[in-house]
């Protein structure tokens, strides 16, 4: 891979973004606006503090599996990834690339969510601030890694949103959102400790109530990055120059 072409790609998809605001929007506002609408279903309940955390950790993730396949899947269907490959570019460039561009949004749209569920839902965090922004970036990051993983498989946008239950909604089911994961059956159990998102929940669960050393949380935020590492790595593998 090479830094100069990683970043040229990272700054050609930041300037495709920057002109189309309908997905600025997406990225930036929908997951602040989806956890405001759950704070206000449970106005005065204790629900909202309970599920809140998973909520940060649910939202962004999603939208961002969501843009950086759909993104990266029409970049082969319109020919311009085989085009860029035919010049010294190789896929690990292009993932990277990519990743770094909706990473960049990541932190953007994290940063906007935590502080909207924080400051205006009145989201209670007694551990360290600092240290759930840190796990919810990742967390977006684990998003944008798992998007470009399966826009390597995926042969149009209706296959991208096929993924969707295989790679998204069973980390919504056994990741602990409705259900603490120590009281799922021990098979579903199992599986859920090998879903990425399970360990974001758990780590953003623990900053929020304080209830687990800083060695707990780094654990979990290692395990999410090597799942960032993972997919994109798998991902250069794959990826097919066209789509047909």
């Amino acid at each position: 891979m090479n830094a100069a072409r990683t970043l040229a790609t990272t700054g050609r998809v930041l300037t495709q973004v920057r002109h189309d605001p309908r997905t600025v929007a997406l990225l930036l506002l929908v997951p602040s606006l989806l956890i405001g609408l759950i704070a206000w279903i449970f106005t005065d309940t204790s629900v909202f503090a309970t599920i809140g955390p998973a909520m940060i950790a649910l939202f962004p993730f999603i939208v961002m599996f969501l843009i950086t396949s759909i993104s990266t899947l029409r970049e082969r269907r319109s020919g311009t990834l085989e085009r860029l490959l035919s010049m010294p570019l190789g896929k690990g460039d292009f993932l990277l690339g990519y990743g770094l561009a909706f990473g960049l949004i990541g932190v953007v749209q994290t940063a906007i969510a935590v502080s909207f569920a924080v400051w205006v839902c009145g989201l209670e965090i007694s551990g360290p601030l600092g240290l759930l922004f840190a796990v919810a970036i990742a967390d977006a990051l684990l998003g944008t890694a798992l998007g470009l993983l399966a826009s390597a498989f995926a042969r149009s946008e209706f296959q991208v949103v096929q993924f969707m239950p295989a790679f998204v909604f069973p980390q919504i089911l056994l990741g602990g959102i409705f259900l603490p994961r120590d009281q799922l059956p021990a098979v579903l159990e199992a599986i859920s400790d090998w879903l990425p998102l399970s360990f974001a929940i758990d780590a953003l669960n623990a900053v929020a109530a304080d209830s687990e050393d800083l060695g707990y949380v780094l654990t979990k935020l290692g395990v999410i990055l090597a799942w960032v590492v993972g997919a994109i790595a798998v991902g250069s593998i794959t990826l097919r120059r066209r789509t047909r």
